[in-house]
């Protein structure tokens, strides 16, 4: 940089007139001179190495490019779009053909990144980079970075995860004790590291002993590292009252994270939505063989039509299912083509509601013996995994505690009051657990003996705490233990087409379809999924939207649920969609016709809405009355 320290008070800025120009261009027989704020706005260039050179407008470096952009490029730091053309503002990088940065952008990162991290954003060259940008007056300060000067900025890599994550803890000292060399001892998920588990509550024998967090786990099953999915162990603890029974929540982790956790995190987020439940089914679709299996569904009998269809020795559930409806009273047996998805949608009904589950809304296994004789339970877990993985309805009305025998085991498992549907046992935990004193406890045990003695559960009692521990053994007597031969038969049906494996693997993804019924639709949520495929009549779509909106307003004698039975057959939309996806065509024709082979509405051209609203609700209301008349003999039997 040209420096006049003998005259700078007499020359004259060439850009701003005043006195104190003291820098000057270095060009040979350039006479201009400026003040520094002056050069900058006037675009001149200051090299902040070497001989600290400055060159005026006229006189400074410029790069050169031979490769002409006919579109703009982003900046690769602020990610907005310039055009590509070497300039005073806009540079090129000298090791990346295509990286163009801001004048603006280069100065700040340089400034931050100091001389030890200033590099190119694409390849990470530093010394041509460096050696290019000084010698287009980018400033490079000989500093660190300002990242490694901030106070405590890497403290959080310094702490170690030390905290029990499992769902269930047993020990008494609480999640964050840690005792080295003992069963207490506090291991950590060997792919993220931010999960922890004492060795006792996973039943780790020892401490090299390799154990992986529920999240983990889930991930390196989807990516095929290995197969079968791994019981998550929920040990059971001691103590626990009548109002503890519900298997608690994932426990939170601490309010700080490493980067062991925040790479857990990235990873969730990025599988959150490609993971949901819809996404599983389909991909357990994809084992689904183009050969075609039909069933002969006869719909006054539809359970044992499809147990005689289930148990044929030429079905296969990995084939395509076809299904026929055998029309009853006929001499000459003929038949008619049935909806899959109708039929597997009338199946869960039947088994929701038949001998092999009790309870109201959420049900558990039941102790039939004839059934366990037929090997029923069995057959009814594999329907269920053919219903989910062939485009049928999910069941929707599992407890959580026959979901969580599911998916961590009958022993990790806690039933509570309302998985008891025998109304005698409820009445008898009542009692033992609103007694106040302990002469009251034991009286409660002595009129019950012979049946608590009957089921193994008959204790000494000395305090009056000891109820806590009575109401837990009869519940899981009662609940589990009672059932535990149906509950394997059922199992083990349930792992037909790999389903009981992914419902261990994503078990909150598989809660919300096992464990509740769908959401109620809607006229949005309709009106979206059929879809037009003819030309359609623009009137009658309008009847059609302004239909939806008045059955959602109660304006109407059907519900939303009725017409899509009508339409598809299922009352609500199955997990894995509809297969085909269902469609709407405008005929000329009095009343509306539901293909349910096809997933296809036919809904009829009228002159006015009035008659179209008529017309839609006497057809769908007694065409699914006399369906139900017809089927209803059936349902529960």
């Amino acid at each position: 940089m040209k420096i006049n320290l003998v005259t700078h008070r007499t020359l004259k800025c060439c850009i701003c007139k005043k006195n104190g120009a003291s820098i000057g261009c270095v060009a040979p027989r350039c006479k201009r001179s400026y003040h520094f704020p002056c050069g900058l706005q006037r675009e001149c260039i200051f090299q902040f190495t070497g001989n600290f050179a400055s060159f005026c407008w006229n006189h400074r470096p410029v790069q050169i490019t031979s490769n002409n952009y006919k579109e703009s490029l982003p900046c690769t730091i602020c990610l907005e779009f310039i055009q590509p053309i070497p300039s005073y503002n806009v540079l090129r990088s000298p090791c990346c053909k295509n990286a163009w940065f801001h004048r603006d952008c280069l100065q700040v990162q340089a400034i931050n990144a100091g001389v030890f991290f200033f590099r190119c954003t694409i390849c990470n060259n530093s010394d041509i980079f460096q050696k290019e940008m000084l010698r287009m007056g980018i400033h490079i300060p000989e500093k660190d970075a300002s990242w490694e000067l901030e106070e405590n900025a890497y403290q959080e890599l310094l702490q170690h995860h030390e905290h029990c994550d499992v769902r269930r803890c047993r020990c008494k000292e609480g999640r964050d004790y840690n005792a080295p060399d003992s069963k207490w001892e506090i291991k950590l998920c060997q792919c993220c590291g931010s999960s922890g588990t004492h060795l006792a509550c996973s039943s780790l024998r020892s401490w090299e002993q390799n154990w992986e967090c529920l999240e983990c786990r889930g991930i390196i099953y989807n990516s095929g590292e290995f197969r079968k999915a791994k019981k998550h162990v929920l040990p059971n603890s001691n103590n626990v009252g009548i109002t503890d029974c519900l298997l608690e929540e994932s426990s939170p982790k601490l309010p700080r994270q490493s980067p062991g956790s925040q790479s857990k995190d990235l990873l969730r987020q990025g599988s959150k939505f490609r993971r949901n439940v819809s996404t599983l089914l389909i991909e357990l679709g994809f084992q689904i063989k183009k050969k075609t299996k039909r069933l002969y569904i006869n719909k006054a009998n539809i359970w044992n039509s499809a147990l005689d269809g289930f148990r044929n020795k030429n079905f296969n559930p990995l084939y395509a299912i076809e299904v026929a409806y055998v029309i009853e009273n006929d001499n000459f047996g003929s038949e008619q083509p049935g909806s899959k998805q109708e039929f597997l949608s009338l199946l869960m009904q039947h088994l929701e509601n038949s001998s092999l589950f009790e309870g109201s809304l959420s049900k558990n296994l039941s102790l039939n013996s004839q059934a366990l004789k037929e090997n029923l339970y069995y057959e009814a877990g594999k329907m269920v995994a053919i219903s989910l993985v062939h485009g049928g309805p999910s069941p929707g009305f599992f407890s959580k505690t026959l979901f969580n025998c599911l998916v961590y085991g009958p022993e990790n498992t806690q039933p509570i009051l309302d998985d008891v549907s025998d109304f005698d046992v409820a009445q008898i935990i009542i009692r033992i657990n609103t007694t106040t004193t302990v002469a009251d406890l034991k009286s409660v045990v002595n009129e019950c003996s012979n049946y608590l003695e009957f089921i193994g559960c008959l204790r000494l009692i000395t305090t009056l705490s000891d109820k806590y521990m009575l109401v837990k053994d009869i519940l899981v007597y009662h609940v589990i233990q009672r059932v535990q031969e149906p509950f394997e038969s059922f199992k083990q049906g349930l792992k037909a087409l790999g389903v009981l494996e992914k419902i261990q693997a994503y078990p909150e993804a598989f809660c919300s379809i096992l464990c509740h019924k769908p959401d109620s639709l809607s006229a949005k949520i309709l009106s979206d999924l059929f879809t037009v495929h003819t030309l359609p009549d623009v009137k009658a779509l309008g009847f059609w939207n302004s239909y939806l909106q008045a059955v959602e307003d109660g304006k109407s004698t059907t519900t939303m649920e009725d017409i899509l039975i009508f339409a598809t057959g299922c009352s609500s939309i199955p997990p894995a969609g509809f297969k085909p996806t269902p469609s709407i065509e405008c005929l000329h024709m009095d009343f509306p016709v539901g293909n349910k082979c096809s997933n296809c509405l036919a809904i009829p051209i009228t002159n006015t809405y009035k008659e179209f609203q008529e017309n839609m609700d006497f057809a769908i209301r007694n065409t699914l009355r006399l369906e139900k008349e017809k089927n209803s003999h059936y349902i529960g039997h």
